[in-house]
């Protein structure tokens, strides 16, 4: 009970803040959600410390916190973003002049090597995409995986998507992405071909009033999870290697281009990413692939065979 009660004493703040993540800052929910669950983290180790005042947290708490957590089993990454959160946390209360230090500044997470994303190489692609359309499904089906590849669009990002975004004329679409910002992408052929055929089946099924590109049988907005049910669908219907999730045809669009084109930062303007350091992960991919065609091709590489 006791704990509850210094946790009460910290909790406010941390409401207040959630607030202009969304209102000032134009965050998404699930952005808020996800610093609100980090941040309950932290309230919780407080608590039990019996603090009662973000102005007493010094560094030392900080670190205890981040052991804490580690030992729990949180990851490396996830810890990572769990400090982001406390330090735009006291970012905001400096900025109100509740605190006048950051104990988190200078608060590393442990840190943890960078997986490379899982792609589909050009020949698997191709082949995933080659099921019949036969059916609106199909059909709606093929211009959503066509479009994700085209133009290196998230799951999100698809699925906001409104019939007014895609413009045919100039083989282009405005979209909204992290932080609610917009950019403009193209649109491939094959992608506006299958798009073209997605909308005559889609007349039948909208709404006058719904303005969602890609609806449901029922003529509402797709969620994500249906989208991802329906990629894993075809997966298995073209027995395509490993699983296929919208964000693997992302990342096989940011290999395949960097691959082609070598301009890094086009890359990371058709991704929407902010910072570059995201987009170079797609280096390392690239130069996996000339290490593969090295070893396989170099007379001086090759493996002997046993």
């Amino acid at each position: 009970m006791l704990n509850q009660e210094f946790a009460d004493k910290l909790v406010m703040s941390v409401q207040l803040f959630l607030v202009s993540l969304s209102t000032e800052r134009n965050l998404s929910s699930n952005t808020c959600d996800s610093y609100q669950r980090d941040l309950n983290k932290l309230v919780g180790f407080l608590a039990d410390c019996r603090q009662h005042q973000w102005s007493d947290v010094t560094e030392r708490e900080i670190r205890a916190f981040v052991a804490e957590i580690h030992r729990e089993g949180l990851s490396g990454k996830s810890i990572q973003r769990c400090l982001s959160a406390v330090r735009s946390f006291y970012q905001y209360l400096a900025k109100e002049g509740l605190v006048s230090h950051n104990p988190a500044l200078g608060v590393r997470a442990p840190k943890v090597g960078r997986s490379l994303p899982e792609t589909l190489d050009v020949d698997q692609l191709n082949q995933l995409l080659a099921f019949p359309v036969n059916d609106a499904i199909s059909s709606r089906d093929k211009a959503m995986m066509e479009l994700v590849y085209s133009s290196g669009l998230r799951v999100s990002e698809l699925m906001s998507l409104n019939i007014h975004d895609v413009d045919f004329r100039d083989a282009s679409l405005v979209v909204t992405g992290k932080g609610r910002k917009t950019r403009m992408l193209p649109v491939g052929r094959i992608a506006l071909d299958a798009l073209n055929g997605w909308i005559k089946y889609r007349t039948g099924w909208a709404d006058y009033n719904e303005s969602a590109l890609f609806i449901s049988k029922r003529g509402q907005r797709l969620s994500v999870r249906s989208v991802q049910l329906r990629f894993d669908h075809w997966a298995k219907i073209m027995h395509t290697q490993g699983k296929v999730y919208p964000h693997r045809l992302r990342h096989s669009f940011a290999s395949h281009m960097l691959e082609s084109s070598g301009d890094l930062r086009a890359v990371q303007e058709l991704l929407g990413h902010e910072d570059i350091s995201t987009t170079q992960i797609y280096t390392h991919l690239d130069f996996q692939h000339l290490m593969d065609v090295y070893e396989n091709a170099h007379p001086r590489a090759r493996k002997k065979d046993d």
